[in-house]
């Protein structure tokens, strides 16, 4: 892929994740507030969200794997930490909610 390519991929990836991980940290906040059912749709969309970002990283692992070579830039690294953090903070959210629901 060419470097335009790769940036608009990035930026992709970037927004997704970081609209999952937004989404996710509003769960959290459903959840501390007793609305249980709602933080969990809130999580369903995140996790929606935030595998249109994985989607994207997939396609360009499978393209690599495919001989195709792709230009690595520092805004590709970044977007893989969003991506990366945007993960791990879906699933913490999920164990929050489920300590919240215990909670309460």
């Amino acid at each position: 892929m060419d470097g335009q390519a790769i940036f608009d991929i990035s930026f992709q990836i970037i927004c997704s994740s970081g609209e999952a991980r937004s989404m996710a940290m509003e769960a959290i906040s459903l959840a501390k507030e007793g609305k249980i059912e709602e933080a969990r749709q809130m999580l369903a969309d995140a996790r929606t969200e935030i595998n249109k970002a994985h989607k994207h990283q997939t396609n360009l692992i499978t393209s690599e794997a495919n001989g195709e070579k792709n230009e690595v830039s520092v805004l590709l690294i970044h977007s893989q930490d969003h991506l990366m953090n945007g993960m791990t903070v879906l699933d913490m959210a999920g164990e929050f909610i489920d300590l919240y629901e215990r909670m309460k």
